[in-house]
């Protein structure tokens, strides 16, 4: 059963400690289709997404749109900038050494901005 985009953005994060288990490859699964662009590392343990801004300041003006997010969330991302234009936003729960339903929560509502 897939999740959708609405599911996820109506939800908020809720904390996960240690003993949380990482999503399996099937609740993964489950969940990357309502965030198309979010691509799945390797590894499995996290998911990016790429961003090409028009110049420098629409690139620090959308990071600090999600780094407002993040904190609203209290789960935060690994963001990068490189090149001055290109934006990179990783996803993982570090807690847990993988993804959890955070992490789609947070991609869902970061294609909303």
């Amino acid at each position: 059963m897939s999740v959708s985009a609405a599911e996820l953005t109506a939800k908020k994060c809720t904390a996960c400690e240690g003993d949380t288990p990482a999503f399996t490859e099937e609740q993964t699964a489950e969940h990357l289709g309502a965030v198309p662009e979010w691509k799945l590392t390797d590894d499995g343990k996290l998911i990016r997404r790429k961003y090409k801004c028009k110049d420098f300041v629409t690139a620090m003006a959308f990071l600090q749109k999600v780094g407002a997010l993040a904190e609203e969330e209290e789960h935060h991302p690994d963001l990068h900038l490189t090149g001055y234009k290109n934006v990179a936003i990783e996803l993982t729960t570090h807690a847990i050494g993988g993804l959890s339903a955070n992490d789609f929560i947070v991609a869902a509502k970061i294609d909303k901005l």
